[in-house]
């Protein structure tokens, strides 16, 4: 069900050109009527209000009982910037918890490792913004399961709701229902692909509603019945 929140930073995602619509090519060779891309997310106030979004729909899940969690991990590179600003966030709202991230190639100097910021323990949200092939996801759990600690989950801007593969072979399951299938830990995104479209369906704004059949066409073809 789309909240207000989902709705605010689905507009939100537009006025930063987050998100855009047109057509698009994605690595996998489809032609996309949408792109959304949180590398621009690039401005302190940007930045600032993304992870707000990051942390109260942490914060929610928790209350719902859906997740426990200790501390935050940001994979390498995007998830460094998302999981600092979302500590921040998180503090902000009355919750300081502990965050680290890794590099790509081990230190061999002064603290040595991979791993910079708080010592990986507890149980860890991996806080990056989309989902695709799952490759980040799986170093990073297992990196956080090397350091003793448990991946609680994996926290998203955007769920693509997309099933994976290629243009032409084309998996049944998303990139997201594979990491809960993998890895037993679930998965939350700020929005997701129906609310895009559900934010299509009642904007008032011309120039986005001509997306709206698009959209649709993209998600009967390639899109999946997403079940938390």
């Amino acid at each position: 069900m789309e909240t207000e929140r989902q709705h605010q930073f689905i507009a939100f995602a537009l006025q930063t050109g987050v998100l855009k619509f047109g057509q698009f090519k994605t690595k996998a060779g489809r032609l996309s009527p949408y792109f959304f891309n949180a590398g621009l997310f690039h401005t302190g106030a940007s930045l600032s209000t993304l992870a707000e979004f990051y942390a109260q729909t942490l914060l929610e899940a928790e209350r719902q009982g859906k997740v426990q969690f200790d501390m935050l991990f940001g994979p390498a590179y995007k998830g460094i910037t998302l999981a600092s600003a979302t500590a921040v966030a998180l503090a902000r709202a009355g919750r300081d918890v502990p965050f680290a991230f890794n590099r790509k190639e081990a230190k061999d100097h002064g603290e040595g490792g991979i791993i910079v910021g708080a010592p990986l323990q507890g149980r860890v949200v991996i806080v990056d913004d989309v989902i695709s092939a799952g490759t980040s996801v799986r170093e990073s759990v297992e990196i956080i399961r090397a350091a003793g600690a448990t991946p609680a989950a994996v926290l998203l801007a955007l769920d693509r709701q997309e099933r994976g593969g290629d243009a032409i072979n084309i998996k049944s399951h998303s990139a997201v229902q594979e990491v809960r299938e993998l890895y037993g830990i679930p998965v939350f995104s700020i929005a997701n692909l129906g609310h895009v479209l559900n934010f299509l369906r009642h904007t008032s704004d011309s120039e986005l509603t001509q997306y709206q059949q698009d959209v649709m066409a993209y998600r009967q073809q390639y899109g999946v019945e997403d079940v938390e």
